[in-house]
């Protein structure tokens, strides 16, 4: 095999609570994560040499040491000695800076796409363990689906799945995730979810319970910073949005609806104003090998 291509599916935050924060600054979190079926192409093509490329659909995208695919790579290089290199060609669909994980999830197609292509045979748990090195949502993004994610994130348990149409809507402006997270006071009142209830809704299918269940901490901070996330939610929910919220620490805002008719009218409506929106639905997987050559 000398090729690889691989889907990286994005994810939404169903539910995102912080519960308390570590000495050394990381949140702990109890959150519900949802892959959705928005992804981004990653072929991996072997090099003779011990070279990593990148190449990108998207230019504002990096192609250097800093992109987490070119992390990704490096790392399963070095831990298991290999002697040749890859070129990695991301075709950019998930929207950058958006919390939907897109690097996250792009680091975890080139674990498990050069897992196969060097036919190394690690286990996923074991890949798993290897993406918590690169970020703390690369092991969820390696299964993905439906996932109560604990502890900074990385402690994960399988949850019930339900098909849902998803709209998502992404504003211009973006946000850093660490300014966020810097900027949330934990003293300070915020939204929390009721995740066992909302566990409880995907099990019995109830739109509604889900719905109700629901709440973004960080929808303390960031809705300050980028004030079209409060607009793209209300336009949804004045419409046929059974809910919406702002996923990850921003700012791209999601509506969860009962068909994909009524989210179709909510679609016409924000594409007009923001390009990157999108209709689709919840996904059972997370990265998912497309073809090999």
């Amino acid at each position: 095999m000398e090729e690889i291509i691989l889907k990286a599916r994005g994810k939404i935050n169903l539910s995102l609570d912080i519960i308390g924060k570590r000495k050394d600054g990381y949140h702990l979190v109890d959150m519900i994560m949802q892959s959705v079926d928005i992804y981004d192409t990653i072929k991996i093509k072997k090099r003779d040499d011990k070279e990593i490329k990148i190449f990108c659909s998207n230019p504002n995208i990096p192609s250097n040491e800093s992109n987490l695919a070119y992390k990704a790579a490096i790392l399963i290089m070095n831990h298991y000695g290999l002697n040749e290199g890859v070129n990695i060609h991301i075709d950019k669909k998930i929207p950058m800076a958006a919390g939907m994980a897109g690097g996250s999830s792009n680091a975890a197609a080139v674990l498990v796409g050069m897992n196969e292509l060097f036919s190394l045979n690690v286990d996923l748990s074991v890949l798993k363990a290897l993406g918590l090195k690169l970020g703390a949502d690369v092991p969820f993004c390696i299964e993905g689906g439906s996932v109560r994610a604990q502890g900074i994130g990385e402690v994960l348990t399988p949850i019930p799945f339900m098909d849902i149409v998803v709209l998502i809507c992404k504003p211009d402006d973006s946000v850093s995730t660490e300014m966020v997270y810097k900027k949330f006071n934990i003293n300070e009142p915020y939204a929390r979810p009721d995740n066992e209830r909302l566990i409880e809704g995907l099990r019995e299918k109830s739109l509604e319970k889900i719905s109700s269940s629901m709440a973004n901490s960080l929808e303390s901070v960031t809705p300050k910073l980028i004030i079209d996330i409060d607009k793209i939610k209300n336009i949804m929910t004045n419409s046929k949005a059974v809910v919406s919220m702002m996923t990850g620490s921003g700012p791209t805002v999601f509506g969860l609806y009962r068909n994909i008719y009524d989210a179709s009218g909510d679609f016409e409506k924000l594409s007009k104003e923001f390009k990157e929106t999108y209709i689709t639905k919840t996904s059972e997987g997370g990265v998912e090998i497309e073809s090999r050559y």
